[in-house]
C-alpha cells in the first residue's frame, strides 16, 4: 500500500488562511537583508505569505511582514512589493479571464 503525503500548509500573515505554497504569494527576505516579491515561490531566504492584495495591504498596516521576516522594512520595502504583488495579482486575473 502506497501512503499518500500530505501537502505542506502556509499560513497567509494577513488573514490566518491556510493554504497550498503555489495558492499564495511569497516575499522573502535574502541572506544580504534585501526584501522582494519572489514570484516562482524558491528564492533562498526567510518567507512570508499572503493571500491577496488587500491582506498584504492588512499586514503592510499592522507591520506583520517585519516581525515575520525579522528584519525591519522601511515604506519604500512596502512600496515595491505591494507593486510587484499588484502586477503579478492582475497578471493571474488576465489568465484566468482569457
Amino acid at each position: 500500500m502506497v501512503q499518500e503525503t500530505k501537502k505542506r500548509q502556509r499560513t497567509c500573515i494577513g488573514c490566518g488562511a491556510h493554504d497550498t505554497k503555489g495558492a499564495l504569494y511569497r516575499i522573502v527576505r535574502a541572506s544580504d537583508g534585501t526584501v522582494s516579491f519572489d514570484p516562482s515561490g524558491r528564492s533562498a531566504g526567510r518567507g512570508a505569505y499572503v493571500c491577496s492584495r488587500a491582506c498584504f495591504a492588512s499586514a503592510w498596516k499592522a507591520r506583520k511582514l517585519d516581525r515575520a521576516l525579522r528584519a525591519k522594512l522601511t515604506e519604500q520595502d512596502y512600496e515595491t512589493i505591494g507593486a510587484e504583488l499588484a502586477r503579478e495579482c492582475d497578471a493571474g486575473t488576465e489568465e484566468t479571464e482569457e
